[in-house]
């Protein structure tokens, strides 16, 4: 690490603590010793699951996204609970969002999803020998979504119309395709 780029916190206020994010104001000394102030979103983690059906399509949702007005088309993901391994999140979330679980769960890299104001990290699984289940845990009583399932070629082309406008589901589509899924 840098040494010399490393901004020191002086002081902390909680400014808002909700269900899935809190927000931090940090006054902050920087590299070349003036103060600066930095807004920071806190947020536990996630999961995102490329999951893959024994037809080799991509099992993913479509819901409406209040932030952004509309409805897209991503991979199954969800928020980490307290203290809940990320690999636990991932099977819980494939099976609640899609029905499917899977014998063969793999993590393939994590990533942070907005460093310059929020601490978010996402683990993203591949998920594989899929199989659907005649009784899945039920959605979030707040979460409505439509399944699809997509060949590679198909989700290739919802990126190029924006379909598929996330980062997490873009990033799993690149990832495919540079593995000849």
């Amino acid at each position: 690490m840098s040494e010399h780029l490393i901004e020191k916190t002086i002081s902390t206020k909680e400014v808002f603590k909700g269900r899935v994010i809190d927000l931090v104001v940090e006054e902050v000394k920087l590299p070349n010793g003036n103060k600066s102030t930095r807004e920071i979103v806190r947020h536990p983690g996630a999961v995102a699951v490329i999951a893959i059906t024994p037809e080799n399509k991509i099992v993913m949702v479509e819901q409406y996204r209040k932030p952004l007005g509309r409805t897209l088309v991503e991979i199954p993901a969800g928020k980490l609970e307290m203290g809940e391994e990320p690999e636990v999140t991932a099977r819980r979330e494939l099976e609640e969002e899609t029905g499917y679980t899977c014998s063969d769960l793999r993590p393939l890299i994590s990533f942070y999803t907005s460093p310059g104001f929020a601490d978010e990290i996402v683990h993203l699984f591949i998920a594989e020998n899929l199989e659907k289940l005649e009784n899945p845990a039920e959605l979030d009583e707040d979460e409505f979504l439509d399944i699809k399932e997509v060949t590679l070629e198909e989700a290739e082309e919802m990126v190029r119309n924006k379909h598929i406008y996330d980062a997490k589901t873009a990033y799993a589509v690149q990832y495919l395709l540079l593995n000849k899924r």
